[in-house]
């Protein structure tokens, strides 16, 4: 799926998205807002690169930050449902990982968390990716768009 496609998408369904990005660091709102005419679809975004935000702006608890680290699941799920909330969207994507070229936390560089969150709950997973930093972070955002529109299909 692209950034057209998820336009499109939230254009004919009558909904919109925000997001909460770490790793890709506003990449994935730059390309939905590439698009013409997104601003109809698209609420806003956090990026959240530093830790500490991901609690102080999309309210993800340091608890489970502390119990889960911060490329997990739970966390990235946590950061799309905060997106949703903090910018009043139907669905909110949360993305965190390690683009690399170094380790972090005991995970590979190319480790990413991906979650998506909606009217009918949250969903998430984790992959990784091949290649330099600017790979992995363009892989991410192709993921993410994907994983969006596995969400609709719920």
């Amino acid at each position: 799926m692209t950034a057209v496609d998820v336009i499109a998408g939230l254009v004919r369904r009558h909904e919109t998205v925000a997001t909460c990005e770490s790793l890709t660091g506003g990449l994935v709102l730059a390309e939905l807002t590439s698009v013409p005419g997104s601003s109809v679809v698209v609420r806003g975004g956090l990026v959240t690169y530093a830790t500490d935000l991901k609690t102080s702006l999309a309210g993800v608890p340091a608890a489970l930050i502390a119990e889960h680290g911060v490329v997990s699941r739970a966390v990235v799920e946590a950061m799309a449902e905060g997106a949703r909330a903090a910018c009043g969207a139907t669905w909110g994507i949360g993305l965190s990982g390690v683009a690399g070229p170094d380790a972090l936390d005991g995970l590979a560089p190319g480790t990413v968390c991906l979650g998506v969150a909606g009217p009918d709950g949250t969903i998430s997973l984790q992959e990784r990716f091949d290649g330099d930093r600017a790979e992995v972070r363009r892989q991410t955002v192709v993921r993410a768009f994907d994983l969006l529109g596995q969400a609709w299909a719920r």
